[in-house]
């Protein structure tokens, strides 16, 4: 025998042990070896037996104290007879019930709600087994049956009350632990350990942040009340700690119960009532956090590093547009569906919202393999629509688009396939030429060729008074587009603002940068931008296919642009840290080809209302007067042999000779390296 048990079981018990422990390894011969390798992982634990022997004492208890209360502590020979004869059934069959409901399984330490709710399950179901036995043996006539309903009660009482004994002496020791350890370390003149924490936010999300301070004491946190902005909070208590008023009153509350820390726990607030807060917080100069729920931590949906995963909606500083989908299935239903640029944010989000529409079949088309596969697999496998078929291909090869469009003849097109990094389209123009405008063109002229009934061109902002080779490759697509109106397939674009959380956007960069404690690089202090989520650039894009009429460009109301610097601080804030103190911003200077303010409409457009009153159409008349070319019979007869120019030139990889091309094609082009452009 070992004689260094590390339990320092008492030797009259060690014989009770280890015969329970032969009794029972003996039974499981009969049962299959999972349930052999389970029972042995108990067998081997002393503390198992202790747990077992600890609710066989309680359930003796129960069931003699059920008797002194049915018989008002009364007792004859007659009732010690009964309880003599029944308690080793009723002791087996609890032991036998609470073994199956799990309840040796768990740490009493950590007993939980579901732990009580199993508890009364196990109490009821045994006492079912106890009356049945009784009624259906007829040695036991003449027992009480509100005995066995009371030895029930008593059985929950009891043991529940044993186990918050147990998880209370547990929580009371590292408690006193933890405030020793603490005492020992205290500042010089300081008594009180703790750091004074008022919480924004009396829901469940707050619930939960004052149980993890109350049970862990070392986190140093004394929550001295909630503030909420719900009425039928107010004046009520969570835990013992007070709804102290709404969030207006923070300043008072703040000096009056001198708080040190104000936790936000508010994940379900919109991005008004989360700059409302912070915006008090800061004009009560008190330390702030926003602290996220504990389900978005486990969904991976907030990074541990990061204090919360901020809802891009949250920077929009305004409200998101939701889109009228009227008309949307009338066009969409039934129809075959080509996506180009289907793996890019635009495009993925763009697939997922088309499958509810019920497309007869979805084709996705990208030159980027693994972004091609996850989208197709999302589709199938998590979105369970299967109708979808996967090409890989660069969408400025004539040969493979064209034996796309020959083999599943789309109706509907949208194209969302192109290069947007601006410094790196401005490093390697011709790239820009061949996916952009090349691209755009070859997927334009096989849906005029196959007659698709709609054609819908992502293009962005920064074809307005382009500064950059990516904005100005964008125009000449818009150029294009408008050059083929009036046949049987319906043209249309979409122009963009800056897209949230896209693939290449500032925000994903700014993360990062944050989570690494900064700084954050900002290129210049005074630089705006129009800014749309990713979901409302999806819906502009299948609302644009429904309104239009051909040779429009689509705009969606963005409200007014958002300074950079302001959307680095916001997300800073809404990260849980202080811009300039817990994380600096830092000015670069503006990039290649980047300029301070982007527009939406370019000078000669017309701008009209649509049926949706966030969107606006855009009717160029100005460039058929171009050169003197006042039909669009001439226009097109022009611009095509000058873009075949392009290609040529483009095909010499020299910058220089690219820009002056894209000079003499976009007139309103301003390119910012003045060397290249005579």
């Amino acid at each position: 025998m070992n004689t260094n048990n590390e339990y320092s079981i008492p030797s009259f018990a060690r014989g009770f042990f280890l015969s329970a422990k032969s009794i029972l390894a003996g039974m499981m011969k009969r049962v299959g070896s999972f349930t052999e390798l389970f029972m042995l992982q108990h067998l081997e634990n002393p503390r198992f037996y202790a747990m077992i022997l600890t609710d066989a004492i309680v359930f003796i208890t129960a069931f003699v104290m059920a008797y002194c209360l049915r018989f008002e502590f009364l007792l004859t020979k007659v009732h010690w007879n009964q309880i003599k004869e029944v308690l080793p059934f009723l002791l087996a069959s609890k032991l036998v019930v609470f073994y199956f409901f799990k309840l040796y399984k768990g740490m009493w330490r950590y007993s939980s709600l579901s732990d009580f709710w199993r508890l009364a399950q196990a109490s009821f179901v045994s006492m079912l087994l106890c009356v049945a036995f009784v009624l259906y043996s007829r040695s036991f006539i003449g027992f009480s049956r509100a005995v066995f309903l009371m030895d029930a009660l008593l059985t929950f009482l009891f043991s529940g009350a044993f186990r918050v004994a147990i998880r209370t002496y547990y929580s009371a020791r590292t408690y006193k632990r933890e405030n020793h350890d603490i005492s020992v370390s205290l500042p010089e003149g300081r008594s009180d350990p703790s750091k004074r924490i008022l919480i924004i936010g009396a829901g469940d999300s707050g619930e939960k942040i004052l149980r993890e301070i109350i049970e862990n004491p070392h986190l140093r946190f004394c929550v001295i009340g909630f503030l909420d902005d719900d009425p039928a909070k107010r004046g009520r208590a969570i835990h013992g700690v007070p709804v102290l008023g709404c969030v207006e009153k923070l300043p008072d509350v703040v000096e009056r119960h001198r708080i040190e820390q104000v936790f936000i726990s508010a994940p379900s607030a919109t991005g008004a009532q989360m700059r409302r807060i912070v915006e008090v917080c800061k004009g009560c100069d008190v330390s702030y956090k926003t602290l996220p729920a504990i389900g978005q931590i486990m969904d991976g949906k907030v990074s541990i590093k990061a204090l919360r995963d901020v809802n891009y909606e949250d920077l929009l500083r305004r409200p998101p547009v939701v889109l009228n989908t009227t008309g949307i299935q009338d066009y969409l239903s039934g129809r075959v569906v080509l996506v180009t640029g289907a793996g890019g944010s635009i495009g993925s989000e763009l697939c997922r919202q088309l499958i509810r529409f019920g497309p007869e079949k979805l084709i996705l088309l990208d030159a980027g393999e693994t972004n091609l596969y996850d989208i197709q697999m999302e589709l199938r496998h998590e979105l369970n629509f299967d109708a979808c078929r996967a090409v890989l291909a660069r969408v400025q090869h004539q040969g493979i688009v064209d034996e796309v469009f020959k083999t599943y003849r789309p109706q509907v097109v949208f194209h969302a396939a192109a290069y947007k990094h601006v410094p790196m389209l401005e490093r390697n123009p011709w790239e820009a030429v061949f996916n952009n405008v090349m691209g755009s063109r070859v997927v334009m002229e096989m849906s005029a060729k196959y007659v698709a009934e709609r054609f819908v061109l992502v293009s962005t902002d920064k074809a307005v008074r382009p500064t950059s080779v990516m904005g100005t490759s964008k125009r000449l697509a818009e150029l294009v587009l408008q050059s083929m109106r009036g046949g049987k397939t319906r043209f249309m674009a979409v122009r963009f603002g800056n897209v949230l959380a896209s693939s290449g956007s500032v925000i994903p960069l700014f993360r990062k940068q944050i989570e690494h404690g900064g700084p954050v690089t900002v290129t210049h202090p005074e630089v705006t931008r129009y800014f749309m989520t990713i979901p409302e650039a999806s819906q502009l894009i299948l609302q644009a296919g429904a309104i239009g009429d051909g040779g429009e460009i689509f705009v969606l109301e963005m409200g007014t642009a958002v300074k950079i610097s302001d959307l680095a601080m916001d997300l800073i804030r809404l990260s849980g840290k202080e811009p300039g103190k817990d994380v600096e911003i830092v000015f670069t200077g503006l990039r290649p080809g980047e300029k301070l303010y982007e527009e939406l409409i370019i000078r000669g457009e017309d701008v009209a209302k649509t049926a949706h009153d966030k969107i606006m159409a855009l009717h160029y008349n100005g460039h058929w007067n171009w050169n003197g070319m006042d039909s669009q019979d001439r226009f097109q007869k022009w611009l095509i042999p000058e873009i075949n120019d392009l290609y040529r030139v483009a095909e010499t990889h020299d910058a220089c000779a690219i820009r002056r091309k894209l000079k003499e094609l976009v007139h309103e082009y301003e390119p910012q390296d003045t060397e290249c452009v005579f």
